[in-house]
């Protein structure tokens, strides 16, 4: 069982993603002080953390629940372990524990390429580079470790427009075609990634998103390449929003009460667990108002917030 949180409303979180970007020991994702948490594979007893350590990176692997160090590899240049979600979820460690990708955090938005090193987690030794022309962060990866999900940023102005790539790692290439709901090819995806789980495999990487319209669950298959989108409709308000796995059960909770319970193995959402919540969504302008009125000292808060962390973490750990 996984539950991760987010105290942040939805479009706060849209406004902060277009905030600008500075130099920060987070990842990928078009955001300030996004820091992952450690990594580790499904039912795995080791974990793993990238630290700055003047120009070069040390990845360390260490026991569980951020114990003793086991093994370390120092990288030339600066990388860290990706985060997929605005709650910090990590993401990069194949779930049978053999690969972990790493990527080059960004400086600014939008960038000409992103940068990832491939590690054989087994043997704490480089396994390959990839330099990709285009601005990327990571998504996901496959259970056996041969396929890397990347979210491919197509717009230079809008940070919620992308596409998912399938990155073939040993034959160090893009496959085609975009990974899409196929009941949905022609659908642009659009969206905030707020919180992210994964099924006890490592096949299945489930993605909370404020969306444009609605809230929705990207539901990944790793394994084969394709997705469903899963629409939240009756979700009003991703304020405290988590994400709980239990077996087929996939729950979407939230403070304000909205409770979603999604079947993993149909992709459908259980008429029985509609919200708790009855009242009526507030008229499209009005709730452009609203979303003025209240984004910005909410916005700059979470800025703060997000710069605590950073510098918290930072002291915590130390570079080694």
């Amino acid at each position: 069982m996984t539950v991760r949180t987010l105290l942040a409303m939805p479009t706060v979180v849209a406004l902060f993603a277009a905030l600008p970007v500075a130099a920060a020991a987070g990842d990928g994702l078009p955001g300030e002080g996004v820091v992952a948490d450690p990594v580790s594979a499904p039912g795995g007893q080791v974990e793993y953390v990238a630290r700055n350590a003047k120009h070069a990176t040390v990845l360390r692997e260490q026991a569980l629940g951020g114990g003793r160090s086991l093994r370390q590899l120092r990288l030339r240049g600066t990388f860290t372990v990706p985060a997929v979600a605005y709650d910090g979820s990590p993401s990069g460690l194949s779930a049978d524990g053999r690969t972990l990708v790493l990527i080059k955090p960004r400086t600014s938005w939008p960038r000409k390429s992103t940068s990832f090193v491939v590690i054989d987690a087994r043997h704490m030794q480089v396994r390959r580079h990839i330099n990709l022309r285009g601005d990327f962060s990571f998504d996901a990866i496959s259970a056996n470790g041969r396929i890397a999900y990347l979210i491919q940023y197509l717009s230079p102005r809008d940070r919620t427009k992308y596409a998912v790539r399938a990155y073939d790692l040993p034959a160090r290439r893009l496959f085609g075609a975009t990974v899409v709901d196929k009941s949905e090819p022609d659908e642009d995806m659009s969206g905030i990634p707020l919180a992210r789980v994964s099924d006890s495999q490592g096949r299945w990487a489930y993605t909370l998103y404020s969306g444009p319209e609605h809230p929705f669950v990207h539901a990944l298959d790793t394994a084969h390449r394709t997705a469903v989108c899963i629409d939240l409709d009756d979700v009003r308000s991703l304020r405290g929003a988590g994400l709980e796995l239990n077996g087929d059960r996939l729950t979407v909770a939230t403070h304000a009460g909205d409770v979603a319970v999604i079947d993993t193995t149909t992709h459908s959402v259980l008429p029985q667990h509609k919200p708790k919540r009855a009242a009526a969504a507030p008229a499209k302008d009005a709730a452009g108002t609203l979303w003025l009125l209240a984004a910005v000292p909410i916005a700059a808060f979470l800025l703060l917030a997000a710069m605590g962390r950073r510098r918290l973490a930072a002291t915590r750990t130390g570079a080694p």
